[in-house]
């Protein structure tokens, strides 16, 4: 009988890797619950389908800006972003091993806005956490995580993302942070890209977290083939990230472009964008 007990440790030490190892997939596949402090708001008795929001919450110039790549830190486990149609459809290579075209494409694009804003005055930066899986989503050096105290201390965060192909995909627009009210940024973004639902998927979670979503497009067509050739590569990035950073000066109210996006909150826009093409 003595042995009994220690026959049953022996099991649980075997079986504790398992389990470890289960977790971390769940992690990676769902989001728990974060604190929201009362700040969220309700979810609508039906879904949005366009939207259907207005950013209100003015920012000064100086405002701190936190730009991030989506999916930075989520590669080979669920939700590493889209191949893009080239890779998945076309029979293309991804432009790196190892990593998502969108995420490859995230990088340059934030990058490439952060250049161009502060070019501009901005008071920008760009975080990467350079480990390119991080299972737990509440690790602090996750996007989510940065972002998130970034947010909380009075700054705003941006996660740069590149939608799936069609049909897959919705296509350009902001999907606006929920967690410390409507942005007067996120609604100049959606002036230029489109603006999705707030309530979209449910509330993300990035936008619970207090960080905004822009999705620049399809990665697909005349944007995907832009970005892909090395020749119209550089031109592209930068129609991109000036379409940004002109948003942004645009939402920031005592900039010299600022207070015009004031009056053009609206809600029952198309969450298909609205801004010039991006492409030749």
């Amino acid at each position: 009988m003595s042995r009994i007990p220690l026959l049953l440790g022996a099991l649980l030490l075997l079986s504790a890797p398992a389990t470890a190892g289960l977790m971390d997939l769940l992690e990676s596949i769902e989001a728990p619950e974060i604190e929201s402090e009362g700040l969220l708001p309700p979810l609508p008795a039906e879904p949005g389908r366009g939207k259907n929001w207005v950013g209100t919450q003015t920012h000064n110039s100086d405002l701190p800006i936190l730009v991030l790549a989506g999916h930075a830190d989520s590669q080979k486990i669920a939700g590493s972003g889209t191949p893009g149609k080239a890779v998945d459809l076309g029979g293309a290579a991804p432009m790196q091993k190892g990593i998502t075209d969108e995420l490859f494409w995230n990088l340059l694009t934030a990058k490439q806005i952060v250049a161009e804003g502060q070019r501009q005055g901005l008071n920008m930066r760009f975080y990467d956490p350079g480990i390119r899986t991080i299972r737990n989503v509440e690790d602090p050096r996750t996007n989510w995580s940065t972002g998130s105290r970034h947010a909380k201390q009075g700054g705003y965060a941006l996660e740069i993302h590149y939608d799936a192909y069609a049909p897959h995909g919705i296509g350009p627009g902001i999907i606006p942070s929920v967690l410390y009210g409507f942005s007067v940024l996120d609604e100049a973004l959606a002036d230029e890209f489109g603006g999705y639902p707030y309530d979209y998927r449910g509330m993300l979670g990035a936008p619970r977290r207090g960080v905004s979503m822009l999705e620049i497009g399809h990665l697909e067509g005349a944007l995907e083939s832009g970005l892909r050739d090395p020749n119209r590569r550089q031109a592209t990035l930068n129609r991109i990230a000036k379409r940004v950073v002109r948003a942004l000066r645009l939402g920031l109210v005592d900039s010299p472009m600022g207070s015009t996006v004031l009056l053009k909150g609206a809600v029952n826009e198309p969450v298909l964008g609205s801004g010039e093409e991006i492409g030749q």
